[in-house]
């Protein structure tokens, strides 16, 4: 092998491990969890936006704003707010809010402190009840939907059968998603896409 040969073969591995690395660096420059997320609170309230993770509160955001987060990550998202700055003025800084009040769907309106107790027309406890959820179901073209608990921390269950007295087969936490194989009176009749569990969860509780 020439000297020539070698010295360019000497140059092109320098130049690999000078601009790889390089390049892989700026591809991670934002986290896979960077992108527009929607506010989800707890009972409707709004969302603290604060200077630094976990500091002073700087302004809010309303339930169902949509923003973009630069980063979501260690219970934190960077976001742009625009507010007054002591000692710079009215500007759009980068600020902060709770990851765990985000979510990436849009959600549904809220309603005012309903519960699973509370909602619907019909409760589901006796036969008759169940009857007249049967007798209104239809079957539709499958579309998926999201599990919408009354709180953030919550979860929504799935049931054997359209009632509140039916036992519970699995619980949902807030954004996981459910495809709905009919609907009924007050109830949609899903499937989990993961497990394939097919059951009952009331139309109170889930958004599209």
């Amino acid at each position: 092998m020439s000297k020539r040969l070698v010295s360019l073969i000497l140059a092109v591995a320098i130049a690999v491990a000078i601009f790889v690395p390089a390049a892989m660096a700026e591809d991670n420059t934002l986290p896979s969890t960077a992108g527009y997320y929607y506010v989800y609170t707890e009972n409707g309230k709004v969302l603290n936006v604060r200077e630094t993770p976990g500091g002073t509160v700087v302004g809010a955001l309303k339930y169902g704003t949509r923003i973009y987060c630069y980063y979501n990550d260690n219970g934190w998202a960077l976001i742009d707010f625009t507010y007054d700055k002591p000692g710079y003025g009215k500007g759009t800084y980068a600020c902060f809010v709770s990851s765990r009040f985000l979510v990436k769907n849009k959600p549904a309106p809220y309603k005012g402190g309903t519960s699973e107790k509370s909602a619907g027309t019909s409760t589901g406890d006796t036969l008759a009840d169940i009857n007249v959820e049967f007798r209104a179901s239809k079957t539709v073209t499958p579309y998926t939907v999201y599990a919408r608990p009354t709180r953030v921390s919550g979860w929504v269950n799935l049931r054997w059968a359209p009632s509140k007295s039916a036992e519970v087969m699995a619980t949902y936490k807030a954004n996981q998603p459910l495809l709905v194989i009919a609907e009924l009176k007050n109830w949609y009749q899903v499937e989990d896409p993961e497990t394939g569990a097919v059951g009952f969860m009331d139309k109170s509780f889930v958004t599209r």
